[in-house]
């Protein structure tokens, strides 16, 4: 079964920060991410990745 996306308003709220934030780690390549249209979105087994070795 395939997990759902997480928005960057989601991944913000679980990392305690900005969604400008989230944006910024997306395009720094820290956070993978794919794009939906124009929406990002994050794969919650690439926020465990990021959460345990921080990029």
């Amino acid at each position: 079964m395939l997990a759902r996306l997480l928005t960057v308003r989601e991944v913000a709220e679980r990392l305690a920060v900005s969604p400008a934030t989230v944006h910024r780690l997306c395009a720094g390549g820290r956070l993978r991410f794919v794009r939906v249209g124009a929406a990002v979105r994050i794969d919650p087994a690439s926020l465990e990745t990021f959460l345990a070795t921080g990029s």
